[in-house]
């Protein structure tokens, strides 16, 4: 059974909106950009990653830029080797290979994907997708990389919970800028 780990980069108010890319009319673009810093993983992670699941707008900004990356970039090497998951109605041929598209019933082909196979599925960004899976049970675990930084408006990640959840916390790490990585485990009781 593989698990699903959401990881988000955050500022400490809980803004994900507009880390790396304009979004829309939001006033702070860019913001995390300051702040470069790759979560730490334990020994075989980028291994442990058994495929990549999106939802529409983090699948087209990372399609648009990590197939053109260089094989020895081993972050290039592994996103666009691994599987992907692309949760949307609107995109029915994706150009980032290999992915597969789920438009309907996303619960339960989640639900599915988890059963099957070993390793982690790696949900990276994807606020609103995030959100749902939170809502219905299905995440393990949340690396959050929080960036020292209060922007004060913009899209958060937490909200619409139908009730509480309990974390254990992992493990927790800092760059030499002030990010925090903390990495937790949802307890499912």
């Amino acid at each position: 059974m593989r698990e699903l780990r959401l990881v988000e980069f955050l500022s400490v108010d809980g803004v994900m909106q507009g880390l790396a890319n304009p979004d829309g009319d939001f006033a702070h673009p860019g913001w995390g950009m300051d702040y470069p810093v790759q979560p730490p993983s334990e020994p075989g992670a980028a291994n442990a990653t058994t495929a990549y699941l999106f939802g529409r707008r983090t699948y087209e900004e990372l399609a648009a830029f990590w197939p053109t990356q260089p094989d020895d970039n081993p972050m290039a090497a592994h996103l666009n080797a691994t599987p992907k998951y692309l949760v949307s109605r609107t995109v029915p041929t994706p150009t980032w290979q290999p992915t597969t598209v789920i438009a309907d019933d996303v619960a339960g082909s989640v639900a599915w994907l988890k059963s099957e196979g070993e390793g982690v599925i790696t949900l990276l960004g994807s606020g609103q997708l995030a959100r749902f899976l939170m809502a219905h049970d299905l995440v393990d675990r949340l690396t959050l990389v929080v960036h020292p930084l209060l922007l004060g408006t913009g899209t958060g990640l937490f909200g619409g919970l139908p009730s509480p959840r309990r974390l254990l916390l992992a493990s927790v790490a800092h760059s030499d800028l002030g990010t925090l990585i903390l990495d937790y485990r949802f307890r499912h009781d």
